[in-house]
């Protein structure tokens, strides 16, 4: 049975099989530290019965006014755990604490080629709301969409609005 609990300091010692994926983003562990100082209930993990961490997720509220949303940081789930339906738990949490923080829209960017995560997302209810050009860093750099899903506080879904052109990461707020 999987076990979903707080993200702790000591998971840093223990997750690296988990970040070993290519598409998953690596920060370094004051950026981890940071996110579990700040936003504490928008970091999780799964865990399994023998302890092994199975994938987690880390995020946080941001913004102002009608743009006040959660973000999701980073998802990521061991390819020996993937398609048991946790990344689509982590995900209902995190869009359960965003209710709670009265966010009106849940946010997350991912790569343009990953098209599994875009397909999950998706039927999760994510549209896709703007392409990010030039988002990830790499040889070469790759665009990036920002998908969204409303929060029950958008009556009208205005922040799922599609926007028609893409954007540059400077220009994303």
């Amino acid at each position: 049975m999987t076990t979903i609990r707080p993200f702790t300091c000591e998971d840093m010692l223990h997750f690296n099989k988990v970040n070993l994926d290519p598409l998953t983003e690596t920060y370094g562990l004051s950026f981890y530290t940071q996110y579990l100082a700040h936003w504490p209930e928008f970091f999780l993990v799964a865990e399994s019965p023998s302890e092994e961490i199975m994938g987690y997720i880390m995020g946080k509220a941001e913004g102002h006014g009608e743009n006040w949303h959660g973000h999701v940081t980073a998802l990521t789930v061991s390819p020996d755990y993937r398609r048991l339906g946790i990344a689509a738990t982590l995900m209902n949490i995190l869009e359960e604490v965003s209710e709670k923080k009265k966010a009106y829209f849940v946010d997350l960017f991912v790569r343009v080629s990953n098209k599994v995560a875009i397909n999950m997302y998706k039927n999760l209810g994510y549209i896709v709301y703007r392409t990010v050009l030039e988002y990830y860093s790499g040889d070469p750099d790759e665009d990036a969409y920002d998908m969204r899903k409303a929060c029950s506080r958008d009556i009208n879904k205005k922040s799922v609005v599609p926007l028609t052109h893409p954007v540059r990461p400077e220009d994303v707020d």
